[in-house]
C-alpha cells in the first residue's frame, strides 16, 4: 500500500482520478487531497473535490492550497471545464468544508511525519508542490516519487505548452530540478486514452451512482474537447497517474531529461523532452510514451463496477 497525496484542480479528469484512488483502498492510503488554482479558481476546485468525496461517502481531508502561480497571473480553462470547473453532472453541496491548514503546509507536515515514504500525485499546476519544496527542502528525503500529469512533446494550450505546465512553468522548473524521482504523463500518452462513444457506452451500462456520475463527466468533457480541439472524446489525462501506480506495466516509459522553458516568448511552458538523448543532460524523469489501451480501459471499467457493492 502506497501513502499518497493527491494534488489537483478538479476538473473532470481530476475527479475521475480521485474516484480511482478512493476505490483502490487496498493499494492506496490517501493521506489527503490538496487543491490548487488551475482549471478554475482554487475555491471552486476545492468545492469540487469535496463534492466528489461526498458522492463517494469518503472522509478524506481536503486542504485548499495556492490560488495563483509563483510569479504570474493565473490562467483558467473554463472553455474546457465550464464555469464551475466540473460542469455537466449536478452534485449537491457538500456537508463538510476543507480543513483549516493550508495545502502547502499539509504537504510538508504529512511528508515529514509519515513513517513510510510518500508519493505525491499532482494533476494540476505544480504550484503547491514547488512551494512545499521551497519552504521545506528537507521533505525531499521522504518523498518516494512524484507521479504527475503535465507536459508532452506538443502543446494543447499553446502550440508549445500543455496547460498544467503553462499555468506555472516556474513551479514546474522547481519540481523537475528537485532530484526527486519523477514519472511524467504528458499529452503523448494521455491522448491515447480518449473516452470515445464506445467507452462512454460501456460506462453507461454500469448501474451505480458513481458510474453514472463518471458517464456525465465524460459526456460534457467529450463535447468540449470536440468543440475546442476537434477530438472525438475527452482524454482522461489525470487518470493515467493512479492507473500507473496500480499497474506500471500498463505503460511504456522512457528515461529522459525534461527541461522546462520559462523564458521563451512563444514557448513558455514547453517541456523539452530529450527522447533522442542528444543534449547530454542528466536524465531526470521517466516519461510515458505508450499505454496498453485494452488493459487501461478494462481496469477502468472494473473499478467503476466495484462500486456496485
Amino acid at each position: 500500500m502506497k501513502n499518497i497525496i493527491l494534488d489537483c484542480d478538479p476538473g473532470h479528469d481530476d475527479a475521475i482520478n480521485i474516484i480511482i484512488a478512493a476505490a483502490k483502498s487496498d493499494a492506496f492510503n490517501i493521506l489527503g487531497i490538496t487543491t490548487v488554482g488551475g482549471n478554475v479558481e482554487v475555491e471552486k476546485n476545492t468545492l469540487n473535490a469535496l463534492k466528489v468525496l461526498e458522492l463517494l461517502k469518503s472522509d478524506i481531508p481536503v486542504y485548499k492550497g495556492q490560488s495563483r502561480p509563483l510569479v504570474r497571473k493565473i490562467e483558467i480553462a473554463t472553455e474546457i471545464h465550464g464555469e464551475s470547473g466540473m460542469d455537466g453532472p449536478v452534485l449537491p453541496e457538500p456537508t463538510r468544508k476543507e480543513e483549516k491548514m493550508h495545502g502547502v503546509d499539509f504537504i510538508i507536515e504529512a511528508v515529514k511525519n509519515s513513517k513510510d515514504k510518500v508519493t505525491l500525485v499532482p494533476t494540476g499546476p505544480l504550484t503547491n508542490i514547488a512551494m512545499a519544496l521551497i519552504k521545506e527542502p528537507s521533505i525531499k528525503e521522504n518523498i518516494e516519487e512524484i507521479v504527475l500529469m503535465g507536459g508532452g512533446t506538443f502543446g494543447n494550450w499553446t502550440p508549445a505548452a500543455e496547460f498544467n505546465i503553462f499555468v506555472d512553468a516556474e513551479a514546474a522548473e522547481v519540481v523537475f530540478t528537485s532530484g526527486i524521482p519523477l514519472a511524467v504523463f504528458g499529452l503523448d500518452v494521455t491522448h491515447q486514452v480518449i473516452a470515445t462513444d464506445d467507452i462512454v457506452q460501456r460506462v453507461g451500462k454500469i448501474d451505480n451512482e458513481i458510474a453514472t456520475f463518471v458517464k456525465e463527466l465524460l459526456i460534457f468533457f467529450g463535447q468540449t474537447y470536440k468543440d475546442f480541439f476537434g477530438i472525438n472524446g475527452g482524454p482522461i489525462h489525470d487518470a493515467c497517474t493512479c492507473m500507473y501506480l496500480l499497474n506500471p506495466n500498463m505503460f511504456t516509459m522512457e528515461d529522459v531529461n525534461v527541461t522546462i522553458e520559462t523564458k521563451g516568448e512563444s514557448t513558455y511552458g514547453m517541456t523539452v523532452v530529450d527522447l533522442l538523448k542528444k543534449t547530454g543532460k542528466k536524465e531526470n524523469a521517466r516519461f510515458a510514451t505508450g499505454v496498453d489501451q485494452d488493459v487501461f480501459w478494462n481496469t477502468f471499467i472494473d473499478i467503476l463496477t466495484s462500486f456496485d457493492s
